[in-house]
């Protein structure tokens, strides 16, 4: 366990390698939306409530509820809102995948991937930004001391912690949360990974690149945050995404048998 912030901020770094790291200065959050009408406006009011100077991308898959019009009147209004529109629901992982190729082309030094929908608290954005000052990846984690759930039933938070756990001893992957989707990458790390070479689209995504920075040696640092279920909207969970994700980490672990990086010291 190290340091990471403030007195409460504790996270366990993995593969930490104490090497130079360049300064962050411009920080892009990424929010994927398919009919978030509902929720946009405000979560990018809270965004830049949190973080003054923070970019905000938002990719719209063509939402039939307007959410795209929404997203051009807030960029109209505020030159920190992007909008990248794409034609088709397409899966969460091809969106940041398209958000991640324009944070390149854009030249931002950090990249968030955070949920329309409130889950995920702008508020703890400066904790996780902190926290990348040490690392290459932090994740947003509900399942390490400090972090929590609020309005899940028990069978939901029974599923993501089997689902993790069982994540962690199949692809011997030290992380408690690798399938949450709060989190900063630097974006020097993220050209360094195969993204168009995932297959995966779902949730399953998260898991995929955290796998991936982890292989490649970089270091990842788990923070505590407060999971807020979604009071409007409807959730994009659903039994084919648990499904895929599943059958996704048991390949991937029999594929890499054998072939797995060195235990990390202290893990």
């Amino acid at each position: 366990m190290v340091p990471v912030g403030d007195d409460d901020l504790v996270g366990d770094a993995v593969t930490a390698q104490g090497r130079l790291r360049p300064p962050l200065e411009r920080v892009l959050v990424i929010v994927p939306t398919y009919n978030e009408k509902d929720n946009l406006e405000l979560i990018l009011a809270r965004v830049h409530a949190a973080v003054p100077s923070a970019e905000v991308l938002v990719v719209d898959d063509h939402s039939p509820d307007g959410t795209g019009r929404i997203a051009d009147r807030l960029a109209a209004a505020d030159d920190r809102v992007q909008v990248l529109h794409r034609t088709g629901k397409a899966g969460l992982g091809a969106a940041y995948i398209a958000g991640f190729a324009w944070s390149r082309a854009h030249g931002y030094d950090v990249v968030v991937e955070m949920d329309a929908d409130g889950s995920h608290s702008p508020a703890q954005l400066p904790r996780l930004l902190a926290a990348l000052e040490q690392a290459d990846l932090v994740l947003g984690s509900r399942w390490v001391p400090g972090g929590e759930v609020v309005n899940w039933p028990a069978s939901r938070e029974l599923l993501s912690r089997c689902g993790n756990a069982y994540t962690r001893s199949v692809l011997r992957l030290p992380l408690r949360d690798a399938t949450g989707g709060y989190r900063a990458y630097r974006r020097a790390v993220l050209d360094t990974l195969p993204l168009e070479e995932g297959a995966s689209q779902g949730y399953c995504f998260q898991v995929d690149l955290a796998w991936q920075v982890w292989k490649a040696g970089h270091t990842i640092v788990e923070v505590p945050i407060t999971f807020v279920e979604r009071e409007r909207g409807t959730s994009k969970m659903s039994r084919s995404i648990v499904l895929e994700a599943l059958w996704r980490v048991t390949w991937w672990g029999l594929r890499s048998a054998g072939r797995r990086p060195a235990a990390v010291p202290g893990s």
